[in-house]
């Protein structure tokens, strides 16, 4: 890990020259397709190659690029957004464009992975730029195979019936085309057909939260949501000192902690070291006792993890489902009982981290942590606690997880009086 930050500060420092002539370069490559462009073209430069290899860093291959590809592909479908909204910078003001073999290789990935609408929508932006001659090593007639099959795949035989035809005026003796489009036309005439050219925003709570629609805020529950200085119920270390603590809901309670860590400890945590390997990070793990209130020893390490655009995690419970294996850490620690969640960064657009069952979504914002019991005080999981990460759109996410243990907890959070607390 030393050697991959002193390889990454020593390229920063020899490009930096570049980088301040090329500011707008640098403004894009925060960009989901500036991203995919980068990873595409690397590969053809043999002096950057050279380079990198001789740094030991490793080269971005076919499947960095299929990874962006998808990237862009999760993005559109859980924020809705069309392949010009991506290329003609209505998000950030900076047009994009990507190429028509470019935009065919997302399309490509999406058919692959039955993403028949997104598919559609970016061979049609290849076959755009192929009819205003730019230059592409993808055929025309490639394209309108992938719109054919696309258009019926999804429902829609009007595209399906248009496309075959297209076809068939390359080559008019192609019987497997005139036989695809006779069942287009059968389609067509005994169903409905549905409309491949128009995206429906999903319903799905999470991708909903993740667009910031669906929060189920109401004036009362906003009036009963608080900030405060708090010393951790009177922890000594707080009297003098006091965390910025934020109320974010109420069921399940979630609080934020803001400025709760400084640049050089999040730089330090982003190395993903283990509590006994620096002093910093077991401060920052006393300083999490001392808020919390709860006993750490059994405590997970931090485990620390970067989203890079379109980067996301699917809804998920923090607390385990299955038993523990005998003596193993599972049954000596107990379940986690409880999740801190820090922000290493600010991300741009995107990565808030929702709750789909109790309506809420969490932005990140760098420097502070984000608290909540993953447990019922009777040892059940709290379904309401079910969370994902929303996918990044622009810029990069950094987090680390602290998970706590329930052993060690029993006079720090009592069970309670009632047997479905």
């Amino acid at each position: 890990m030393a050697d991959l930050i002193a390889a990454e500060r020593e390229l920063l420092n020899e490009l930096s020259d570049f980088i301040d002539m090329e500011e707008t370069n640098l403004r894009n490559l925060k960009r989901v397709l500036e991203f995919f462009a980068v990873s595409d073209r690397l590969p053809e430069d043999p002096e950057t190659h050279k380079w990198f290899r001789e740094k030991y860093v490793r080269f971005p291959q076919q499947e960095d690029l299929d990874g962006a590809a998808l990237g862009i592909i999760r993005v559109q479908e859980i924020y809705g957004l069309y392949p010009e909204d991506l290329t003609g910078g209505s998000l950030t003001g900076i047009p994009s464009p990507l190429g028509p073999d470019e935009a065919f290789h997302i399309a490509q990935e999406a058919y692959q992975h039955r993403r028949f609408q997104l598919a559609f929508l970016w061979a049609s932006e290849s076959l755009t730029q192929v009819e205003k001659g730019v230059e592409a090593d993808v055929m025309e007639t490639t394209l309108l195979e992938y719109l054919a099959s696309s258009s019926w795949h999804f429902g829609d035989f009007n595209e399906a019936v248009f496309f075959h035809q297209q076809l068939l005026q390359h080559d008019p003796m192609n019987v497997t085309v005139r036989e695809q489009l006779s069942q287009c036309e059968t389609k067509l005439l005994s169903e409905p057909s549905a409309f491949i050219t128009s995206l429906e925003k999903s319903s799905d709570p999470y991708m909903a939260l993740c667009r910031g629609e669906g929060i189920k805020m109401t004036p009362q529950r906003q009036g009963a949501l608080f900030c405060r200085y708090s010393t951790g119920g009177g922890n000594p270390r707080l009297m003098c000192a006091p965390v910025k603590e934020e109320d974010e809901w109420d069921n399940p309670p979630i609080k934020r902690y803001r400025d709760i860590i400084s640049e050089r400890e999040m730089e330090i945590l982003s190395a993903w070291l283990h509590d006994h390997e620096d002093p910093v990070v077991a401060s920052v793990n006393q300083r999490i006792a001392d808020i919390t209130g709860l006993y750490l020893k059994n405590a997970e390490t931090f485990q620390v993890a970067n989203y890079g655009l379109g980067g996301q995690y699917e809804p998920h419970l923090d607390a385990l489902v299955r038993f523990p294996v005998p003596g193993s850490f599972d049954e000596k620690a107990g379940n986690r009982i409880a999740t801190v969640l820090i922000y290493l960064s600010d991300v741009q657009y995107g990565g808030a981290t929702v709750f789909p069952v109790a309506g809420v979504a969490v932005q990140p914002q760098k420097g502070s942590a984000v608290f909540w019991y993953n447990l019922l005080r009777n040892g059940q999981r709290d379904n309401n606690t079910r969370h994902a990460g929303c996918p990044v759109l622009i810029g990069s996410k950094w987090i680390a997880n602290k998970w706590i243990r329930e052993r060690g907890q029993e006079f720090r959070r009592c069970c309670s009086l009632y047997e479905s607390e």
